[in-house]
């Protein structure tokens, strides 16, 4: 079975050069492909992955790429499941909240420390909303209308993949009060969250209950799997903490992106200097057939 060495960098930082990849192609025997001018290129090779790794490293010892070994066969992925916060759009939906309650550094050591497995997620999520109690509702609206940005490559990613006929789905341990809007935004197919209680037009402290966590999230692609009739290798799934661990390490392809330093350690494929387009690449995809929202 051949197999790619995918490599991306940030080209507007660190270009990814023609020399280097000429380099590759030599040592692993193979074939190269630019997807992207100084952005993305891939090296088919009938070696082994151990053996495509291990001659790649030298050439790539203290460069700032990321790179993967892929089997070539299955690389398009027909369902996609993505994580929301820090991940789909660039913020943590939950710390901008506090913030407006004066311990958002408070509120964002505690996430941290959750994304990175350090805590148990469902009570760090109480422990969180609990400091939110008494926040009007109007805050939800103005978090979203000024602090929501989506991730560059967000559109790109769920555009292309939905062009080529993928389904799409948007899982949080975040809130649906932001999941629905940055799903509608985006182009999923559907959403799931967590929902932050509201009484009277104020945040009450709580979160209904059961609380969406790993577990759940892993639940849900398996969902979604049975529904579409597909196996586990068909997925793509992408997150940046500890409770996506699951369902990236269930996937087929599984990116952590921009990641919480133990997410990294463990997940197959890391993306760290590309953006989510790089997703895009890690599937085969070049730039001429990404797609706009």
């Amino acid at each position: 079975m051949s197999h790619v060495l995918v490599l991306i960098a940030d080209p507007t930082r660190a270009p990814l050069e023609a020399a280097l990849v000429r380099s590759l192609e030599k040592a692993l025997e193979g074939r190269s492909r630019w997807l992207a001018e100084a952005e993305a290129a891939e090296i088919e090779s009938a070696l082994a992955p151990q053996a495509i790794a291990d001659r790649a490293a030298p050439l790539l010892a203290g460069r700032p790429l990321d790179r993967a070994v892929l089997p070539v066969a299955g690389r398009r992925k027909r369902l996609l499941l993505a994580d929301m916060d820090s991940t789909m759009i660039t913020v943590e939906c939950l710390d901008e909240l506090a913030d407006f309650v004066g311990c958002k550094a408070e509120v964002a050591a505690i996430t941290r420390a959750a994304m990175n497995g350090e805590i148990e997620y469902r009570e760090s999520l109480r422990r969180r909303v609990a400091l939110l109690e008494g926040l009007p509702e109007r805050v939800i609206r103005e978090v979203i209308a000024e602090r929501v940005r989506t991730t560059p490559g967000a559109r790109t990613l769920v555009a292309t993949m939905r062009a080529a006929g993928a389904r799409s789905a948007l899982v949080s341990s975040g809130f649906r009060q932001f999941t629905r809007h940055v799903a509608e935004l985006l182009g999923f197919d559907e959403e799931r969250g967590n929902e932050l209680l509201i009484e009277h037009g104020t945040i009450t402290g709580r979160v209904a209950e059961p609380i969406l966590d790993a577990g759940a999230k892993l639940g849900t692609l398996e969902e979604l799997l049975a529904r579409y009739g597909l196996p586990a290798e068909a997925a793509l799934a992408v997150g940046d903490g500890a409770n996506d661990l699951p369902m990236l390490e269930r996937a087929g392809l599984g990116v952590a992106f921009r990641a919480h330093p133990r997410v990294r350690e463990r997940a197959r494929v890391s993306v760290t200097h590309g953006d989510l387009a790089a997703l895009l690449y890690l599937q085969g995809y070049p730039r001429s057939e990404h797609r706009a929202v």
